[in-house]
């Protein structure tokens, strides 16, 4: 029989992950099949071409653009600084000279006898590519990158803003239902990945900043206050994780005060003091990409851990009976249950459209019925 599809998070004390580290232009890859690293290894790297600058030396210099090699100072290829001439003219009266000044320190990239225009480049920037998790490289491709695989416990949020981040995990609340407030973040969480309970605001958010906090985890946060965060713009639809916010943060349930999942919660604070990569990217269009905070387990853990196909970490397939899901929507919107009976015939809902659901059982053994679209499945 069909099924829809069924949106999965991925909540693994134990798994494995694989990343492709690739460049986005071709450089050199600084690291062998089978070599250990740790997150800040450096694995690649390249450097970016710098930005053109147009300079129109012959409206400057009045002259028509065929001429424009006979005025030049410098040649294509020649580096230039910042104020130094270009080009310039040669009248009869030496005190009427006009010189044309470089507006940028780069190199001379070309010079058009068709417009007259002389073209700038800005410096090359290097461009370093780390390994993001501390693992072993399995996989490199000449020229590009490599792909790094790690024995791990994974956590997968709802959303997230901000890029990579490498830290200690720490916990700055008693239970999963507290606000992180700025009174629990201290100087000795600096360089951290913090750990809240159902909401940060943005005084807590701004005392994270301060002191110097990697990354936040929490359950949820209030739309207001991400807008605020951003600058005061909303957040287009487009993939997150390069915005500059001073920090990480990972949602772990959705927006206003949510209490962050028991299973989440007690996973990440079974791991406070070890070494862990988080990521703010998300994407909720094709190729999903969600917030992740992964932190590495022993070497020998590698052989007791159920091997990932797929670096997303996506889940595959239909809802079976026993399967461990969230609610997503009202009345039951953050519960976490099983899936008792997956029920075949369409069920007439308040709003008299008939969909498919299911009958979920809760942690005190109440049972439920909730529409199939209204759940996503987590895999441990």
């Amino acid at each position: 029989m069909a099924h829809s599809y069924t949106p999965g998070l991925r909540l693994a004390p134990q798994t494995v992950v694989r990343k492709r580290r690739i460049l986005p232009i071709p450089g050199q890859v600084l690291v062998h099949e089978g070599q250990e690293v740790t997150a800040t290894t450096l694995i690649a790297q390249t450097e970016l071409p710098g930005k053109v600058h147009a300079v129109n030396v012959v409206n400057l210099l009045g002259i028509v653009p065929q001429e424009v090699r006979r005025y030049m100072l410098k040649r294509e290829g020649d580096a230039v600084s910042s104020g130094e001439p270009l080009a310039e003219n040669r009248p009869l009266i030496k005190w009427m000279k006009t010189q044309v000044p470089s507006p940028i320190t780069g190199t001379i990239e070309t010079v058009s006898e068709v417009t007259g225009q002389v073209f700038l480049r800005e410096p090359p920037k290097p461009l370093a590519l780390t390994a993001y998790l501390d693992g072993r490289v399995i996989e490199t491709f000449p020229g590009e990158g490599a792909t790094v695989e790690t024995a791990c416990s994974l956590v997968q949020g709802i959303f997230g803003i901000g890029g990579e981040a490498v830290g200690t995990i720490a916990v700055a609340v008693n239970n999963r239902e507290d606000e992180l407030t700025p009174e629990r973040i201290t100087d000795a969480h600096r360089g951290t990945i913090l750990v809240g309970g159902s909401l940060i605001g943005r005084e807590g958010f701004a005392r994270a900043k301060q002191v110097g906090v990697a990354a936040v985890v929490v359950g949820g946060i209030h739309d207001l206050d991400l807008k605020l965060l951003l600058g005061g713009r909303d957040l287009g639809v487009a993939i997150t994780g390069t915005e500059q916010v001073g920090l990480t943060l990972i949602i772990t349930e959705g927006f206003g005060r949510i209490a962050m999942a028991r299973r989440t919660f007690d996973l990440l604070t079974s791991k406070i003091g070890r070494r862990a990569s988080c990521s703010g990217a998300t994407q909720i269009r094709a190729g999903v990409i969600r917030p992740e905070v992964i932190v590495p387990l022993s070497e020998r853990s590698m052989f007791n851990v159920q091997r990932s196909t797929e670096e997303t970490g996506e889940v595959g397939g239909g809802l079976q009976v026993g399967d461990q899901i969230r609610v997503i929507r009202e009345p039951y919107f953050g519960l976490i249950c099983r899936v008792s009976a997956l029920r075949t015939d369409l069920q007439l809902l308040a709003t008299e459209s008939k969909v498919r659901v299911l009958e979920a059982e809760l942690d005190d053994g109440q049972h439920i019925i909730v529409p199939r679209a209204n759940v996503e499945l987590l895999e441990a």
